[in-house]
């Protein structure tokens, strides 16, 4: 890293050293230790990177895609959540070996006008799933104690009071803090799929792929297995975990000047993260099982989450007798909303944690974690509440399917920021100069890797011109599909040229900086 330096005074500081500093190498791991008590050590950064694939937008995908399809795309969730791990592998790994989050990678060997492009494109990432954070929470206040909608999106700025809170209490209890909210939403739907006793076998065979899981020729209630596969995909890759992980995965106190220390790191890293990224892959699965299981086959006719706290109380969309005799009691419908409110605190954490990442890596400035919390909600609070407002006048399901709408719409954003943190990341993990010989990827990894990273760029830019018409709603016009597919083609060529530009100047960053070692290693 270069310059440590910050300005002095002022909420907003200059701000070019190690990432997240205030606990970067705080947590002690033990040496020579067996290998439990080693990975207890380093258990913790997974599961914060975990909650961004088990958020509040990944729900309606997962439990509408089962009620549609029943388990042809559990594939699809099994396929996402292996790709998850590779990625956040390299993540984990580029953060350990290089001492430096993605976002100052990135930034080291690129322009600072390309910097800026970018922290805007992953701002907005980050925003987008803010809203979902937000609409999510309110939800769950509305359901479990009747506030309101517009008075839970204002409670949720509140959150603020909570990061304030978990800033004083240090990094390992903020991490222990999110493992347990995490296993109350495993409780809840492990739970409630217990109580619907799932075909099993059916879940099993679903986990192979088939010619039909990607199928675009049929659709049920207005989506087919490409439209759910996507949908799926698009909510569980997130942009924000590749910067967050680099980051956080640099908490544990490592000697550099060991490189079997930092192989130990990245070793116990990926077996944290993976671990925890199998719990969040198990959240999808049973969300997918609660649609087919759960629920009577095209019972839930309304999919946001109002939608499927009525059906988890409403006797006769359940599947058999157990579940009836339970949600009599409003104990299905209460968990769910439990659940709701745990994922929504949760991604309030991580969210709050990557931005500061990536304003401090691609463009030097710092502000209180509070500060950034405070600014980014209030700016996702602004088109919850017009959706609000716009929708209080008309019927109840109006409003529900508004607010599903606008959750679902703005993980458009994700599609485009998403190639912008993997490539990187790939070119520099693959990359002797960045990694040494020891770290780079294996042959086997780079393979898996562009297979991942081409793959899901190709997917998630197929999907677009559906993304963008669904913001004219349910029924758009020939003319508004044809606007629609225009603006995805613009936007694809644009994320294009970008794309060319950031590789071009990651290649010419990354020559300089080879050129730079061998002048190092001269003059020793």
């Amino acid at each position: 890293m270069s310059d440590n330096k910050k300005s002095k005074g002022g909420l907003i500081q200059y701000a070019n050293g190690p990432s997240l500093e205030e606990i970067n190498g705080t947590v002690k791991v033990p040496k020579g230790k067996g290998f439990w008590k080693t990975l207890l050590a380093y258990s913790g950064p997974g599961a914060l990177v975990a909650v961004g694939y088990m958020d509040p937008g990944n729900w309606s995908t997962s439990i509408t895609g089962g009620q549609n399809f029943q388990y042809l795309l559990m594939s699809v969730i099994l396929i996402s959540s292996l790709v998850a791990m590779l990625l956040q592998y390299m993540a984990a790994k580029l953060g350990i070996v290089t001492q430096m989050d993605l976002a100052q990678a990135i930034r080291a060997r690129t322009s600072k006008s390309l910097g800026i492009v970018l922290w805007i494109l992953t701002e907005l990432a980050i925003m987008a799933t803010d809203i979902a954070e937000v609409i999510g929470a309110a939800i769950a206040l509305y359901l479990l104690f009747n506030i309101p909608l517009v008075v839970a999106v204002f409670i949720t700025v509140l959150d603020v009071l909570l990061l304030l809170l978990l800033t004083k209490i240090g990094f390992r209890k903020i991490e222990a803090i999110v493992v347990a909210l995490i296993l109350v939403i495993i409780f809840v739907f492990a739970y409630q799929v217990a109580l619907s006793d799932p075909n099993w076998g059916a879940v099993v065979r679903g986990l192979v792929p088939s010619a039909d899981t990607f199928a675009s020729g049929h659709s049920v209630n207005g989506m087919t297995p490409l439209s759910g596969a996507l949908g799926i995909i698009g909510a569980t890759v997130m942009p924000h975990n590749l910067y967050l992980h680099s980051a956080i995965s640099q908490t544990r106190a490592v000697d550099h000047n060991d490189e079997e220390d930092v192989a130990t790191a990245v070793r116990f890293s990926a077996w944290d993260s993976n671990i925890q990224l199998t719990a969040a892959f198990f959240v999808n699965a049973l969300l997918l099982v609660m649609g087919v299981a759960v629920f009577k086959n095209g019972a839930v006719q309304d999919p946001s989450f109002f939608g499927l706290y009525d059906a988890l109380k409403d006797t006769s969309t359940l599947s058999n007798p157990v579940l009836i005799g339970v949600a009599k009691s409003g104990v299905l419908a209460t968990l769910f909303a439990v659940a709701l409110l745990a994922s929504g605190q949760n991604s309030t954490i991580t969210g709050t944690l990557t931005g500061q990442v990536i304003m401090e890596g691609f463009v030097h400035m710092r502000m209180p974690l509070w500060l950034r919390r405070l600014v980014t909600r209030l700016i996702s609070v602004v088109p919850v509440l017009i959706c609000v407002v716009m929708f209080s006048g008309k019927s109840a399901v109006e409003e529900h399917i508004a607010l599903n709408n606008l959750m679902n719409n703005s993980q458009v954003f994700l599609a485009f920021a998403l190639p912008f943190s993997m490539l990187p990341l790939l070119l520099m993990t693959d990359s002797k100069v960045e990694m040494g010989n020891r770290f780079k990827n294996s042959w086997w990894i780079q393979g898996l890797g562009w297979i991942s990273v081409v793959g899901l760029t190709f997917l998630n830019m197929l999907g677009l011109p559906d993304a963008i018409e669904a913001f004219f709603g349910d029924k758009p016009t020939a003319m508004q599909t044809q606007i629609a597919h225009t603006i995805a083609y613009i936007l694809i060529v644009a994320v294009v040229a970008l794309l060319i530009w950031t590789i071009f100047e990651l290649y010419r960053g990354n020559k300089r900086y080879a050129e730079q070692q061998n002048l190092e290693a001269d003059a020793e």
